[in-house]
């Protein structure tokens, strides 16, 4: 039973780093998309959506399953749990690159960016594609140098949000083009959030311990 068990837990952590290598496909394709004014590429990224969704979904199940049919404690439960947690912020990161895909299929085509943001958010899509290769590498490796790198590239994230406030504020963008930019900075933000709750789990994982949104180990 016990080797049954430990093979579980094994098949839940490669399908966890399946996941998030469709959540890194979803994120390059959906920033490609809103930079390029790209219709075709966005909507593959609002239609594969429902794999990240049904993928979510039958960890949680599973995980669930595991719990009530095994039983686990300690180390094993903080696994299970973990997964619990991780599945839900990936499937979280794959809406968030729908979210930026459907705004890039909206303005089409025409492209969602003013001129002088479109250096800002391709920064922003650049450090979250590089994010999201580091949650999968986080989730199969565990390196906990790696998952320290999640949050920097996640301070550079809430540094450009900041900085689009400025833009947005001089009243030289229309309406339209505020709104669009003030969602897609959060978007983008908001994903680097879920990336570095991905990363601390990780850490608790590893060493047993786990940073609340401060930074302050509980």
């Amino acid at each position: 039973m016990r080797d049954i068990f430990t093979a579980e837990l094994t098949a839940l952590g490669e399908d966890l780093a399946a996941m998030s290598r469709l959540v890194e496909t979803a994120v390059a394709s959906a920033g490609t998309a809103l930079l390029t004014a790209d219709l075709a590429l966005a909507e593959s990224v609002i239609a594969d959506d429902h794999t990240i969704d049904a993928m979510e979904r039958d960890l949680d199940e599973r995980c669930v399953l595991l719990i009530a049919q095994q039983q686990p404690v300690a180390r094993d439960l903080r696994v299970i749990v973990s997964g619990l947690r991780m599945s839900a912020s990936l499937e979280r990161m794959g809406d968030l690159a729908r979210h930026v895909a459907e705004l890039a299929r909206l303005r089409y085509p025409a492209t969602a960016l003013p001129d002088e943001l479109v250096t800002t958010i391709r920064s922003m899509h650049e450090a979250a594609v590089r994010v999201s290769q580091q949650v999968t590498t986080v989730i199969e490796t565990r390196d906990l140098e790696l998952a320290a790198a999640i949050e920097e590239d996640d301070d550079l994230l809430d540094d450009l949000h900041a900085s689009t406030f400025v833009t947005t504020a001089t009243g030289r963008l229309t309406a339209q083009q505020a709104v669009d930019i003030t969602l897609l900075a959060r978007f983008y933000e908001r994903f680097g959030d879920h990336a570095v709750s991905i990363a601390r789990r990780v850490v608790y994982l590893v060493t047993g311990d786990f940073a609340d949104d401060r930074g302050e180990m509980l």
